[in-house]
């Protein structure tokens, strides 16, 4: 049985307020550090007149036990969720609020709270919004891939026969995305990459056309050359 109040250097201390601050603490889901205070503070403030009973210790131990089962239960899950993410992408909430979106290189743990690495940048495991999709990420990269080299293209109207290798690089690379990925682009985007290829065709036909020509003329001038020192 325990008491409202008890003697502590000749005055009388009120433990109504530390009782209510037990229940708070665990009703806040305080770790087990807290509740073994808890536990301490009512060992030292009890009557030593009705002291609590060895029965009530032990029940309460065997509570602090649960408590500190489930308390490793909960971290060891932690970090096991945290080691499945490692190469996967996610979607953090960064501490200034803003999301932040890339792939976990690793993983590390620090007073039993995991951490995850992402782009040289620790985000807490309770950060995490959302894990994409491999599928998913495979095909918006495909898309970023495809646009980055598309911007890198030259002027339409200054193009020549010699960025025939750029131009054949990004369509090679377009047939080669999946179709859904195809379907994220742009109708205007890939009728200018048709425009592209079709234009620079043209100029490497005609490139070969001037090339053989030359060779003709080069071949025949040669040749009366020749006809010319028999003569």
């Amino acid at each position: 049985m325990s008491v409202n109040a008890v003697v502590e250097d000749g005055k009388i201390v009120d433990t109504k307020s530390k009782t209510a601050d037990a229940k708070k603490a665990a009703n806040n889901g305080y770790d087990k550090d807290a509740f073994m205070n808890i536990l301490c503070a009512q060992m030292k403030y009890q009557d030593p007149l009705e002291p609590t009973s060895n029965t009530e210790y032990i029940n309460q131990y065997a509570t602090f036990t649960q408590v500190e089962q489930l308390s490793n239960m909960a971290e060891a899950f932690s970090m096991s969720r945290a080691s499945e993410l490692v190469g996967k992408t996610v979607i953090v909430t960064a501490e200034d609020g803003t999301k932040v979106q890339g792939k976990v290189d690793y993983v590390t743990y620090s007073s039993g709270e995991a951490y995850l690495n992402i782009d040289g940048k620790d985000y807490k495991m309770d950060d995490v919004n959302s894990v994409a999709d491999p599928e998913f990420v495979e095909i918006h990269n495909q898309v970023d891939d495809f646009y980055t080299l598309l911007d890198k293209l030259p002027d339409f109207n200054n193009l020549k026969f010699t960025d025939a290798e750029q131009v054949y690089k990004i369509a090679d690379f377009y047939d080669n995305m999946s179709l859904k990925a195809k379907e994220l682009l742009e109708k205007a985007d890939v009728e200018k990459l048709e425009k592209y290829v079709n234009k620079i065709k043209e100029l490497v036909a005609e490139a070969n056309a001037n090339q053989q020509a030359y060779e003709e003329r080069k071949a025949k001038e040669e040749a009366e050359k020749a006809a010319q020192s028999q003569a």
